[in-house]
């Protein structure tokens, strides 16, 4: 598998393209495409989050676990999905917290790569899954990668927001030094899980508050087009 994988990226991650576990992630991936296994995201969209949101530009970072897995859904950006597919229930609740939050009204669509051309870094913790099997990939090695992902943004970065949405997400918290990033935890905005705390979390406007405390842009969070 090619890395297709922003340039500036590449130059701070080089180190993990190199190890063993990314080998077996590569070898992973064809074998299970040899074998005739359906994987989300396609190929050239593995890397989607990072080639639409160079690390210069990593303003916010908001963390999922791993891909949508139905036909698709899933273009390598957390929560997303591309134009002329229903928003999932998580991202409708998204979507609903924003309205309440920052009085926004519900897009028409679930595509939220505006957010990131803004440096809205949408990871997930997984980058690939089988079709219709749910955190298949989750063991594989990615957490390897994309806890030193987040490392690299806590380490080399200043004033991010992170927002941590469900149990998964917060156990990151390590990985973030508080000193100089904001970190925002709540429940995920699942069905199953949303009225426990996400609903009402306001991130969206704590996020814009903390980047205008530190003389930066805030998220433009309106999706209507």
């Amino acid at each position: 598998m090619q890395v297709q994988i922003d340039d500036s990226w590449k130059s701070v991650l080089h180190t993990e393209f190199d190890k063993p576990y990314f080998a077996d992630i590569v070898a992973f991936l064809k074998n299970e495409k040899a074998n005739g296994k359906i994987i989300y995201p396609p190929g050239k969209f593995i890397f989607n989050a990072f080639n639409t949101t160079p690390i210069n530009n990593v303003k916010v970072v908001i963390l999922g676990q791993d891909p949508y897995h139905n036909p698709g859904q899933a273009h390598g950006l957390s929560f997303s999905v591309p134009d002329g597919v229903p928003a999932p229930p998580s991202l409708v609740n998204i979507f609903k917290e924003q309205r309440d939050d920052v009085s926004i009204e519900i897009p028409n669509h679930g595509n939220l790569e505006k957010w990131a051309q803004q440096g809205v870094l949408l990871l997930n913790a997984s980058l690939t899954v089988e079709q219709n099997q749910p955190m298949s990939h989750s063991k594989v090695g990615w957490h390897l990668f994309t806890d030193a992902v987040i490392k690299t943004i806590s380490d080399r970065k200043d004033k991010v927001v992170f927002m941590l949405w469900g149990s998964f997400a917060k156990s990151k918290q390590e990985l973030i030094d508080r000193s100089k990033h904001l970190i925002l935890t709540a429940a995920h905005p699942s069905p199953l899980s949303a009225h426990n705390g996400f609903m009402g979390c306001k991130h969206f406007s704590k996020a814009n508050q903390w980047l205008s405390n530190n003389g930066l842009t805030p998220i433009d969070w309106n999706l209507n087009k």
